[in-house]
């Protein structure tokens, strides 16, 4: 039987099978143990030739989506405001969600849920009046670059969900992408971009109509980013523990589709959005606002409402762009991450909307407090690593061959 060899400086950690110390990095997962065939002087795993493609196929979204997580989890916040606090809430989503990289998880399903023709909710929208009566700049543009990569990459429809406020930017944003806005029966029928739906204003009809929508709709999965949850007691807050008026609670559209067994992914960044339910406890005890707030309602700021999985940035347009740029790893196709002067219009369209920067309340380049450029350079930076890593191997003319360890397979 021919076998390939991975030296352990390779590798990225250890797992014990047994009493052996076994590598589970590149290539290489703890399941594969099980094709251990010899183990020598502990530095060299040899393992079943038929399950090298395989292995190296599956660990490569592993890889590279090691390396999206980490872009997209870079902290960059004034320290008047929760910081230092992206890298412990990544680590707990992550263990808690079984290890993996989150953003590899989260594309997979969609890819394995979601194919041409099928609904995908995007749900959407966050700040209120008097401060930004039309919402913020981080949210929109993540749900339309998402749009986007799910649209082209896996022919699917997308589908907006927001609040009546909120629908302004979120139309300007999809457009920016490219993904026009059309009446939900072209876009469902005829594959002409995009569709959107707005919340009932009172809180007394949602659950009604997130039944009815549903039904209707029949969506494969639901995508939130950036959209606010309630605490325990069902009230939903600011991450700073202010309350706003005027919110509807859209979680029980969550509640449901989970009910139906509809994939739900949540993205958010300070604790108040939809999928931070599932580390609620981490949260209680870690967050500035977990079990208090700045009102003198019950409960702290942090939402109960879980989804299946649940991804932590530090912008959460951040984290949609991460999705994608695992998209577009998966589907190999690096446009499924739009370019930075894509990027720079669709911020733009958001802000000039009214979706604007949440600090000082304007329309200046700025999403969560960074320059619009930071976010330019994130999606380049995320284009580049799809395009790296789906190219075919090539060393260059000046590197010389790749080395043949003994027991490698020409």
């Amino acid at each position: 039987m021919c076998a390939f060899f991975y030296r352990t400086h390779f590798m990225q950690r250890w797992e014990h099978v047994g009493h052996l110390p076994v590598p589970t990095g590149p290539c290489i997962t703890k399941a594969d143990t099980k094709s251990v065939n010899s183990i020598g002087n502990g530095s060299i795993l040899a393992v079943s030739s038929r399950h090298q493609n395989q292995l190296c196929e599956t660990k490569m979204a592993d890889i590279i989506g090691e390396y999206v997580d980490r872009l997209i989890t870079v902290e960059m916040r004034n320290r008047a405001m929760n910081h230092n606090i992206i890298a412990p809430i990544y680590n707990e989503a992550r263990r808690e969600g079984g290890g993996r990289p989150i953003t590899a998880r989260a594309a997979e399903a969609l890819v394995d849920r979601v194919g041409a023709g099928d609904v995908v909710m995007i749900v959407t929208g966050a700040g209120y009046a008097p401060e930004v009566p039309n919402g913020e700049s981080d949210g929109p543009p993540g749900a339309a670059a998402l749009a986007r990569a799910l649209f082209w990459g896996l022919k699917a429809v997308p589908v907006y969900v927001t609040e009546v406020c909120h629908a302004p930017p979120v139309i300007a944003s999809s457009n920016a992408a490219g993904i026009m806005i059309r009446e939900y029966e072209l876009a469902k029928n005829r594959r002409m971009g995009a569709a959107i739906f707005t919340a009932p204003e009172a809180q007394s009809e949602i659950r009604g109509w997130a039944r009815k929508l549903l039904d209707d709709l029949k969506p494969k999965a639901i995508v939130t980013i950036e959209r606010l949850g309630p605490n325990e007691n069902g009230i939903v807050h600011y991450s700073t523990g202010v309350a706003p008026e005027g919110c509807v609670n859209i979680a029980p559209l969550i509640a449901q589709a989970t009910e139906r067994g509809i994939l739900t992914i949540g993205i958010g960044d300070n604790g108040n959005e939809i999928g931070f339910g599932r580390i609620h406890p981490f949260m209680q005890d870690f967050h500035p606002y977990g079990r208090e707030t700045q009102t003198d309602k019950p409960g702290g700021a942090v939402t109960v409402t879980a989804t299946d999985i649940f991804l932590p940035a530090s912008v959460s347009n951040w984290g949609a762009y991460g999705v994608a740029a695992m998209l577009g790893f998966l589907l190999k196709n690096r446009d499924l991450v739009q370019t930075p002067e894509l990027e720079k219009r669709i911020v733009q369209a958001c802000l000039e909307a009214g979706g604007w920067e949440m600090r000082y309340c304007t329309s200046r380049f700025i999403v969560d407090g960074t320059e619009g450029e930071s976010s330019m350079a994130i999606v380049q930076l995320l284009r580049d690593m799809v395009r790296l890593n789906i190219a075919e191997p090539d060393r260059g003319l000046s590197h010389g061959q790749m080395k043949k360890t003994e027991g490698t397979r020409e």
